[in-house]
């Protein structure tokens, strides 16, 4: 299977298109961004839907000014006694809109009080329980996404988080957007570390990826998509949990990526890199280029896509559908 035959090639080619088409009317967020009076929400989601969560707490706390919850559903179910959940937003993120266990986590959410919005990438209303149920929707694209990894629908989750937090607070600038568009179109078309690092890749035992801050969801979800994709052993950290423990379990056999924010380590990632070094674990230093930071996440986490796509057709497997795996998840 060539690369540019596979539906994940074309969805990821598809990024900037629909990046842009996104922000034609981004001002439909300032009208659908509900948060709560002292400015708080709650967030759920599932697989890259819930690393997506991930990177809207520290976007929507680190510049928005917003404090961020994570509702994990199980909770909610066992619940003995309804919670008060009267004034608060609660953001649910589905790429298909169809995750049962979200979609009645809302649910009952809703009839504890709670305002809904739903972030989807379904534009029918009738496939989409959670749209319907929320009452608000940010609607990602109007391209279905058919591929078992989830490429540009992620993509689209964190530019809608990051226009969210422009709606609230005014934190970037229009350019940091447009910026951050042509950065994803050179990064959907790049062939990143090119075969020598597909290589080092193929020959790792276990793959780590560590980032901080926004990075950190990069970096769970980089090991996700190489984990649905190329079946590689891979797992996502942040720099601070990744040095309280997981570290132990790598050896001269394993390869780390290092996602940076700057082209210089932060202080932390230069304590992850040392801890490498002196295990003897080899490791790979991703730095994000010239865009500004947070908009940084975007093409870098493209970029690990794209790689998780070729690894994938080098070990001769079909990146668009894995064996054992589905588009729609339900685990409810």
């Amino acid at each position: 299977m060539k690369i540019k035959d596979t539906l994940t090639y074309k969805d990821i080619a598809e990024i900037p298109e629909l990046l842009e088409k996104f922000s034609s009317r981004a001002g439909e967020i300032k009208k659908l961004a509900a948060r709560s009076a002292e400015k708080t929400v709650y967030l759920v989601g599932r697989g890259s839907s819930g690393t997506a969560t991930l990177f809207a707490k520290y976007i929507w706390e680190g510049y928005a000014g917003t404090i961020t919850n994570f509702i994990h559903p199980h909770s909610i179910f066992e619940a003995r006694r309804p919670l008060n959940f009267k004034g608060q937003a609660v953001w649910a993120f589905s790429q298909s809109g169809r995750s049962q266990d979200i979609v009645a986590c809302l649910e009952r959410l809703l009839s504890w009080g709670a305002r809904g919005v739903a972030v989807t990438n379904e534009a029918d209303l009738k496939n989409n329980p959670l749209a319907r149920l929320a009452g608000r929707h940010i609607l990602l694209s109007n391209s279905r996404e058919l591929p078992v990894a989830a490429t540009k629908s992620f993509e689209l989750q964190l530019w809608a988080v990051l226009w969210a937090a422009q709606a609230w607070s005014g934190c970037f600038r229009p350019g940091d957007f447009k910026a951050a568009v042509a950065a994803a179109r050179k990064a959907a078309a790049e062939n990143y570390g090119g075969e020598a690092l597909v290589r080092r890749i193929l020959k790792a035992n276990m793959l780590g990826f560590v980032g901080r801050g926004p990075f950190n969801a990069v970096a769970e979800d980089s090991a996700l998509k190489f984990r649905e994709m190329a079946k590689a052993h891979a797992l996502g950290y942040s720099a601070a949990e990744f040095l309280h423990g997981p570290v132990g379990a790598y050896t001269s056999r394993d390869l780390v990526f290092l996602f940076t924010p700057s082209s210089r380590l932060p202080e932390d990632m230069l304590k992850v890199k040392a801890a490498l070094a002196q295990r003897g674990t080899p490791y790979h230093i991703v730095r994000p280029g010239a865009l500004k930071f947070p908009f940084s996440c975007l093409p870098v986490d493209i970029r690990m896509k794209r790689l998780a796509l070729r690894l994938a057709l080098a070990k001769g497997l079909n990146p668009d559908n894995p064996k054992g795996l589905n588009k729609v998840t339900q685990t409810f």
